[in-house]
């Protein structure tokens, strides 16, 4: 998602997808389908559904503006395997997910995304938490957050109560690139050394998201973690 806040009347509800601040059409609501594939509700106040394709937020009426083509450019890099290399599984876990089960099944309920109310007269940050089942556990290799701006920090417990990895908030403080002041530029990243940390089948983990007390739309907790059956007797290599 690329959100493009020159010129943008509000800055920070624009990077939040506020949805009174983009040009939604009429019949935004009678047309747009949640996460649960049901109608949006009228007091759905912000997040993805507002951020969607040829949208723009609401500018100052002293700006001016231009179009301009961007791109993305990256490398991937293909090495041989060998017996020094093991594979990994990628999990995305949320902090809004609430677990049911069916039997012996867990039933995921994620949310992708939340609102913060403001509290008025309490000064205790935002928490949300969620308890989640691992059929398949293993060696943590790797873990970091995905969260906004006003996250404090996301902790990943084992079910014993140790913290399996804390990601911590980076903000920027000029204007250069991944360097802008007052924007959330990146979250700290775990690498446990390997062999150090291993997740059991079964084992409910518990994911804890903790922003600060003010009011935010399209809030996140995810937290990616990589796993791997075995650890390499000799070098490690991802």
């Amino acid at each position: 998602m690329v959100i493009d806040t020159r010129g943008a009347h509000d800055r920070k509800g624009c990077t939040e997808c506020r949805c009174k601040l983009l040009n939604l059409p009429n019949n935004f609501y009678n047309v747009t389908l949640g996460i649960n594939g049901q109608l949006l509700p009228r007091n759905y106040k912000g997040g993805l559904f507002c951020c969607q394709d040829n949208l723009q937020c609401k500018l100052r009426n002293d700006f001016h503006g231009r179009t301009r083509n961007l791109s993305l450019r990256y490398k991937i890099r293909w090495v041989d395997w060998d017996e020094h290399q093991v594979p990994l599984r990628f999990y995305i876990l949320d902090s809004t997910d609430r677990v049911r089960s069916n039997g012996s099944t867990p039933i995921h309920d994620c949310q992708v995304e939340y609102t913060i109310p403001r509290i008025h007269d309490c000064d205790l940050p935002h928490v949300k938490k969620a308890n989640i089942p691992m059929t398949k556990g293993g060696y943590l290799i790797y873990g970091t957050a995905h969260m906004h701006i006003g996250v404090v920090n996301t902790s990943l417990y084992g079910q014993d109560g140790r913290v399996l990895c804390t990601s911590k908030p980076k903000y920027g403080t000029g204007k250069e690139a991944e360097n802008e002041n007052g924007y959330l530029v990146g979250m700290s990243v775990c690498y446990p050394k390997p062999g150090s940390i291993k997740i059991t089948d079964g084992e409910i983990l518990t994911l804890e998201s903790i922003y600060e007390n003010k009011f935010r739309t399209g809030a996140m907790g995810h937290f990616y973690i990589y796993l791997a059956d075995q650890i390499p007797n000799k070098d490690f290599t991802v």
